[in-house]
């Protein structure tokens, strides 16, 4: 049998190659690991979102680059990878949390909505004439108790007590690897949250290129941090 160079099963997502891999998929998380950095971490108090915005021109309004988007009052979504695949996402997430509030008069649950995203991303890992979505997504919420759940775009989710996407995924998750508490106040998240951004190679703590969410657990009701709040966490460190 002669060999066959692996570009022979990358031209359709629908192709498996010989060892299992859908190379299309694969190349989808590649469009992930070039985006910028975004997190999500669960404190005593509910979540924290935090998301880079990549500045790359001075010309830029840096209010222009959205990376954190308010799905319900409960429930808010930070991407990383190809926004405007995230756009026609966070759309259906969107439509989902809406129809469950009309059908059963109560806000939906973050693993619902998620789930439902979820399974649109994997139908696009079989579908014939389409691509996968070359974005990842954190949901992070307040139900009966605060959740992060993060997506690829292979379709899978997990559940996590802190999650992030992006470039500095591997400095930043080694970072929470041994500094993460559960326990955290607010406050303490999301310095620890600036702290591990700190440890990318070239990451400068601006207030402006920076967007922080935030869900209490106890109003369940979704917040952005003030820039002036943000300024002052990322002078001090």
């Amino acid at each position: 049998m002669y060999p066959v160079s692996p570009s022979a099963y990358d031209r359709a997502i629908t192709v498996f190659s010989p060892d299992g891999r859908l190379f299309q998929v694969e190349y989808a998380k590649e469009a992930v690991n070039r985006g910028a950095t975004s997190m999500a971490l669960i404190g005593k108090d509910g979540v924290v979102l935090i998301a880079h915005k990549t500045k790359s021109s001075r010309l830029l309004v840096p209010e222009s680059l959205k990376k954190i988007f308010i799905i319900d009052d409960h429930v808010a979504i930070v991407a990383s990878g190809l926004i405007a695949d995230a756009r026609r996402l966070i759309d259906i997430a969107r439509i989902e949390a809406q129809r469950y509030r009309y059908t059963y008069n109560e806000p939906a649950d973050v693993e619902y909505i998620t789930r439902n995203v979820a399974d649109t991303m994997q139908l696009y890992t079989h579908y014939g004439g389409a691509r996968p979505f070359g974005v990842s997504l954190i949901f992070a919420g307040v139900d009966s108790d605060s959740r992060v759940f993060e997506t690829e775009p292979s379709g899978s989710y997990t559940g996590m007590k802190a999650a992030v996407i992006g470039s500095g995924k591997n400095e930043v998750l080694e970072f929470l690897e041994k500094e993460y508490e559960d326990n955290l106040a607010m406050d303490d998240l999301i310095e620890l949250g600036f702290k591990a951004l700190k440890k990318i190679p070239d990451m400068k703590l601006k207030s402006e290129i920076f967007d922080v969410g935030l869900i209490s657990k106890h109003t369940k009701k979704f917040e952005f941090l003030p820039p002036e709040k943000i300024n002052s966490i990322t002078s001090k460190l």
